[in-house]
Formats: C-alpha cells, structure tokens, sequence
C-alpha cells in the first residue's frame, strides 16, 4: 500500500522538476537567441544588405533564403539587422520601464496616502489614453528615432507592474519582520532597501521578461505608421511598412518572413515569463 501511495508523489514530483527544467533551458535558450540576435545584426556588415537592382524582386531561393526586395537588398541580413536593433531598443526601455514601476510601486504603498493618491491618478491616466496614440505623441514630442521610441515605451509600459508592486508591499507591510523593523526606529528607506527589494527581484524579473515583448511590438507599430525610427534603419516596423507597397503585386515574402520572426520572438517571450511566473508563485510552483 505504501509502494502505491507513493507513486502519485514521485510522479508529481517529477512533472514538478520538468517544469522547472523546461523554463531553465527556455531560459538559457531565450538569453543564448537574444546574444545571437543581437551579435549577427550588430556584426552584420551594411553590404551584406545594399541595394543591387541586377537581382532585385526575386521570390526565396537558395542564395536569398528571404528573398530580395525592390532594391535587390537581401532580406534574411535586413531583417536580422531589424530584429537586432528591436531587441536592443526593447530591452533598454523595458528596463526602464520596469524600473519606474518598482521605485513608484514602492512609493505609493510606503510614502503615505498623498504619494499613494498621486502615484494613482498617474496610474489612471497613462492607462485612460489609448496607448498607440500616447506612444505616437511622446514619440514624435519627443523627436522620434531611437531617442524617441525608447523614451515612449518607458514611459508608457509601467502602470500595470506598478500595480503589482504596490498590492505585493502592501503585503509585505504587515509582514512580522517589517513590523519589527519599525518597532526598531528604522525609517521607511531602510526598510524598502532591505526587506522589499529583496523580495520584489522576482515580480521585477518576471515583469521585466513579459515587458520586453509588447515594447518590442509596440516599438514596430509606432515605427510601421511612421512615428518611431528613421526609414534608413534596418528595423522591422520600416521593413513591413515598406512591403505594404508591394503585396498587391505578389511579393508575400517582403513581409512574411520579417513579420513571421517577430512572432515567434514574442511568443517565446510571452510564455517563458508565463512559466516563470508560474514557478516563482509558491501556491502554484507544484502543480
């Protein structure tokens, strides 16, 4: 009876472990795709994809595995050299996004109710403007380009992590050894560096992974209407916005191929920070 009562655990247990083990190697594999994307298309060469009109309009062959566009530009060393300048953009403003949401999340549960009240009317009105329009106009206040993109979706990707934040140090405020804390005269600084911090690193990373995605998507829409970065960068919102010329005229794979691996790149994203949000929560590590 003990053998059979005994199986069920090891087999939970087991499925406990591959999950664990299957977002470590989603992880290692998502970091190893990031370095890879970022290397080729920063150590791209620029005349791996000049304009050469002797081969321009050819469909995907051997030679151009993405085929070629109206300049004769090979598409698979543009389309590398986009995602790499996405990845880049994305990363660096959905860090800083995560950032402000960690130092205004803590704010408002540990500054009083007037920092709690400003940090939420904040909140309310980032989130009641329609957020392509908001990026579009801090985009173009604030010059476009690269400058411009990062600084819109920073500024625009923290509300909803800024809520997480604060509901978890709310929390956290109640814990017995805050309260022993405050009973020991430590100020409120103090405690946020040693208690909340520590112990926010993972809603942080989690927030952080499932940013990087819709900064990346938002970085190409603002970029494809023409508000985000210059026509003269490889990146893949100019690509697809390039290609709506030239669909009409059969050429699927100016923007199949381009958008088909922003796709994919985001997908893994998306369910790398769902599986590790899974894991970090300690009611559902074990399902």
């Amino acid at each position: 009876m003990d053998n059979v009562m005994t199986v069920p655990v090891q087999k939970k247990r087991l499925l406990a472990l591959n999950r664990r083990t299957r977002t470590l190697v989603m992880l290692a594999a998502s970091a190893s795709l990031l370095v890879a994307i970022t290397a080729i298309g920063a150590l791209t060469p620029e005349t791996s994809y000049q304009a050469d009109f002797a081969v321009k309009y050819q469909s995907p062959s051997w030679p151009h595995p993405f085929g070629t566009d109206y300049m004769g530009r090979d598409m698979l060393a543009r389309t590398l050299a986009g995602l790499s300048t996405s990845v880049l953009v994305g990363l660096l403003a959905a860090t800083v996004s995560a950032v402000m949401a960690v130092i205004l999340g803590i704010a408002a549960a540990t500054l009083g109710r007037k920092a709690d009240n400003l940090v939420s009317m904040a909140v309310n009105l980032m989130t009641g403007v329609p957020h392509i329009i908001l990026l579009m106009l801090i985009s173009f206040v604030c010059g476009r380009g690269v400058k411009g993109v990062i600084i819109a979706v920073a500024l625009t990707h923290w509300p909803n992590l800024t809520r997480i934040i604060r509901a978890e140090v709310m929390q956290l405020r109640s814990a017995q050894y805050v309260q022993q804390a405050v009973k020991m005269g430590k100020n409120r600084w103090w405690i946020a560096r040693r208690h909340m911090v520590p112990h926010l690193m993972s809603q942080f990373l989690v927030g952080l992974i499932l940013l990087f995605p819709h900064a990346i998507l938002h970085e190409a829409a603002i970029t494809f209407l023409g508000f985000g970065l210059p026509l003269q960068m490889p990146a893949i919102g100019v690509i697809l916005a390039e290609s709506m010329k030239y669909l009409s005229m059969g050429m699927w794979w100016l923007a199949f191929f381009p958008g088909l691996l922003l796709l994919l790149l985001v997908l893994l994203f998306e369910a790398l920070g769902d599986n590790l949000k899974l894991l970090i929560d300690p009611h559902r590590a074990h399902e």
